[in-house]
């Protein structure tokens, strides 16, 4: 009860400080994200906060992962491409808002993370969700087109995979930028052309593979 009333004290702010929809806080409200925190950090679960979950990665802060959810304009029975897993907690609730007829592959380089976010989206009833280790700056092929490609780490540039695996109409968010670093949202027209816009400045851990930083 200690952490229900906690994630809805943080939902509540989220909707008066970023005007969030009903949707948006309604799949918010629906995803325990302490679970998806190490055990040390559960008690700062539902401050508004990036936390470390490992393998020099991090949870996003509720109001980035919001925000990204209402820019992608996401809707019931999307298929979406998700570049960097992390702890799962992302992808639990863009499946929240697509919905049982939609679905979420999930992408990450650390197969430790993989396993432990893949475990626990099981154990909480996300057979929507599908968790690959592998490359995301490279996509996944297999289940192209996506209606909608987000991508959590930021990258040198917008990577061509993700381009061609987006569905003509469809919208991706990627954090562009080294130190300093832009989220740009990348709608692909109907004809396949390509329009960019930047929307604000982050902080996102580097997207590494070989679309990404070479670290």
């Amino acid at each position: 009860m200690e952490y229900d009333e906690k994630r809805r004290r943080m939902v509540e702010r989220l909707k008066i400080e970023l005007d969030i929809s009903e949707r948006v806080a309604e799949a918010m409200l629906r995803v325990p994200r302490h679970l998806f925190v190490p055990y040390q950090y559960r008690k700062e679960a539902y401050i508004d906060t990036p936390l470390p979950i490992g393998s020099g990665q991090t949870i996003s802060a509720p109001h980035m992962v919001a925000m990204m959810c209402e820019l992608l304009n996401l809707k019931r029975g999307e298929k979406v491409l998700e570049v960097g897993g992390g702890s799962g907690y992302h992808a639990a609730v863009v499946a929240e808002i697509v919905g049982k007829e939609g679905k979420v592959i999930a992408i990450e380089r650390y197969p430790e993370l993989a396993e432990r976010a893949k475990a626990l989206l099981k154990d909480l009833g996300y057979d929507n969700i599908e968790i690959i280790v592998g490359d995301g700056s490279k996509g996944y092929e297999k289940e192209a087109p996506y209606d909608k490609i987000y991508v959590t780490a930021a990258a040198p540039d917008v990577p061509k995979p993700l381009i061609e695996q987006l569905k003509p109409g469809g919208r991706m968010l990627i954090p562009v930028g080294d130190y300093i670093q832009y989220l740009y949202i990348v709608d692909k027209k109907p004809d396949g052309s390509i329009e960019k816009k930047r929307w604000g400045a982050v902080r996102f851990v580097p997207l590494v593979g070989e679309y990404g930083f070479k670290y």
